[in-house]
Order: structure tokens, then sequence, then C-alpha cells
């Protein structure tokens, strides 16, 4: 299968290597790492460019692309900057995917718009602190009370906990289901709303502008209206929801891949030791020649996932192996990017040092590597 952009997706290249030349400069960069702080007037403007809508309809304020060209957005972002990448391509994180194949249109109307324009800012709670990615267990409860449902619980790494405006809320809502997971349920829950508490974490290895948080739920009243789909879908919705936000870490990865990758090429051709550049020995040529060639085949794997999700339907298989494979990748460009320069790829002002930080969260969240070899190794078991 080949890949081949048409020209308006070429367009979309452009202009978002554009906007992030000029945004995600390496001083900013630096800054916002260090801070841990996410990069509002950043994700401000580039909600305003449509960079963060691409896969919302039109009608709802998006740009009314496909995963394939959100890919393409989110791969220059992390390939310009990693952390400032992530930061931004996340603001919206989930909650459009969700509210559009499930929720209702008062829903919809009320909720994406303001995502879609950079108005507000998206959390999708799923995963809790004695669970991990065992997403068929919750503790986490919503109890049906009147008119309104009661929750109580805890989440926990959950992506713009503390910068959100909206979340979307995993909960078991029928404790006497067998399975146990066939008794759960997805609420829209909003911020200032009492009985809702965030928590920033502090000193993450990487992403540090992307701000992760822990919530705490204690009587949290939601109203009855605020209940996603069916009652008892909420697993299945969850499980639908990663087949494309999956592939969208598989586009950070590859991008970290690539923007370390570039770092590493130029140095070699210009660092000179023993009286020709560095590049001539094959112990660094042969190192960026692999480099390239593992940026490559993830990227076609991405772009696989991404082209049958939006072409076809969504291919839990061809998804778990890019995002498990990219995220490898990411890793290992990234340490050979530091590699490539020496001692001086172990200080920040060179900034491969942040591309392998950052690289690893592509093999933890949207599920682990060994998640997605599940998935892979179920669909193994079926062949004949």
């Amino acid at each position: 299968m080949e890949f081949k952009l048409n020209d308006e997706q070429k367009e979309i290249v452009k202009a978002i290597r554009e906007f992030c030349a000029k945004e995600f400069t390496p001083e900013l960069a630096l800054e916002f790492d260090q801070k841990e702080e996410f990069p509002m007037a950043i994700y401000k403007k580039a909600a305003q460019l449509g960079f963060t809508s691409m896969r919302i309809p039109q009608e709802y304020d998006g740009q009314g692309y496909g995963v394939f060209e959100d890919c393409l957005v989110v791969e220059e972002m992390c390939r310009t900057d990693p952390g400032l990448g992530v930061a931004v391509s996340l603001g919206n994180l989930m909650i459009p995917d969700v509210l559009l194949k499930h929720g209702n249109e008062e829903q919809k109307k009320k909720y994406i718009p303001p995502m879609a324009k950079g108005d507000k800012i998206a959390a999708a709670a799923f995963t809790e602190p004695e669970h991990g990615s065992d997403i068929t267990r919750m503790d986490t409860t919503a109890v049906k009370c009147g008119n309104e449902w009661v929750i109580n619980g805890a989440k926990e790494f959950i992506t713009n906990a503390t910068t959100a405006d909206t979340f979307i809320i995993l909960c078991q809502s029928d404790p006497s289901a067998q399975p146990s997971h066939r008794g759960q349920s997805l609420f829209v829950a909003e911020k200032g709303m009492c009985g809702l508490d965030a928590t920033k974490l502090h000193g993450k290895m990487g992403i540090r502008p992307c701000v992760t948080g822990s919530l705490s739920f204690a009587d949290l009243k939601i109203p009855e209206t605020n209940v996603i789909g069916d009652l008892g879908k909420g697993f299945y919705y969850t499980l639908e929801l990663f087949d494309g936000t999956r592939i969208t870490v598989a586009a950070q990865a590859v991008g970290m891949a690539q923007g370390a990758f570039d770092r590493a090429l130029a140095y070699a051709k210009t660092r000179k030791q023993f009286g020709q550049t560095i590049i001539n020995f094959q112990g660094v040529g042969f190192k960026l020649a692999e480099m390239a060639w593992k940026i490559e085949s993830a990227r076609l794997m991405m772009y696989k996932a991404a082209w049958l999700y939006d072409k076809e339907k969504p291919n839990p298989v061809a998804t778990s192996m890019a995002k498990a494979y990219s995220g490898r990748v990411a890793m290992e460009v990234t340490d050979d990017a530091i590699q490539v320069f020496g001692g001086y790829g172990y200080l920040a002002d060179y900034h491969v040092e942040r591309y392998h930080r950052c690289a690893k969260i592509t093999e933890l969240y949207e599920g682990t590597s060994e998640i997605q070899k599940l998935t892979i190794v179920n669909y193994l078991m079926k062949l004949q």
C-alpha cells in the first residue's frame, strides 16, 4: 500500500510546519519544560488556525478531516518539540470523539464547538490508581439518585486534569454486572462542579508542558442528561475510542523520532573530529542510516492504521502494531541521537535529551506496549 499525500494534505503539513517554526521556539520549549506549565497562549493560537480540531466536523466548528490529517499535524508538532507538541495536540483529548459518536445533539452542540475553537480544554478520566491499564475494573462508582448520578472515586495520570473545563469519566454504574465491564458507563462533568477536585502531578520524566494530574470525586452530582450514549456501554465506547487515539500517539512517537534525527543528522554533518565531519565515520553514519529506516517504517505503519480508520474501518491490530512499534522506534532513535551528539547530547541546550525523555510516554499511555501486544496476540490466535 503506497501513501502519497495529496495537494491539500501537503498544504496542511506546510502550514503546521510554519506555525511550529514560529511558535515552538527552542527557548520557549526549554522554558515550558522547566516550568511544567501548559502553553495556553500557543494552544489558543493553534486552535484558531484549526490545528487542534482537524477531525471535528465543520458543523461543530472543526476542520472536517480524518485521523490521517490529524496525524500529519501531530507528527509535525512533536517533530518541532515533543513537549509542546504533545501538550497542544492533546488539548481536546478524546471528548469530541466520544460525543460525536455517542452523544446526543444537545451534548454535541454544548461541548464540542468551544473545544474546537480552543475556548475549552478537555480531559478523559479512565485510568485508576489501583488498576492502571486494566479498565475492565472500575472502583469509581456512579449511583442513580433521582434525576442525578452521584459519583465517588479517583482517577490517576489524567492528561489536562488541572487545566480542563470538561471531563469524561468512566464509572461502574451497575455493581452487579457480570463481567463487571458490562456495567460501566460514561458521564460528562464540568470544572467547578461540587465534589470534583484536581491535583497536579509534578516531576514527570517528559512531556512536562502537558499537565498531568489526579482527580477525586466526592459525591459529585451529575445530571442524567450528562450520560453519554447508553448505560452499560462505557467500556465498549472506550475501546472504540482507543482505536483512534492510539494512532495519534504513534504520530507523536514518529514526530519525536524524526525531530531527534533531524538534529543528530545536522550535527553529524557539521561536527568535526580527527579532521573530518563525524558523519564520515561508519560508527555514526551507519547509526543514522538505521535511524532513518526505523522512522520510515514506523511512519508507514502509522499512515496505514490512520488510512484504514478513515477509509475502511478501525483496525485494532493495525493500530496496536503502529503504536507499539512507533513507541519503540522513538525510544531507540532518540537514544541514538544523544549518542551521536556525545556529551553535548546530555545537555538540555542541545534538546535531544528532551526528545528521549518525552519519547518514553508513547510506550505507556493510551495502553502500554504490553497491552498492544495482547491485542496482536489475540488476533494471531484466531488465524487459521
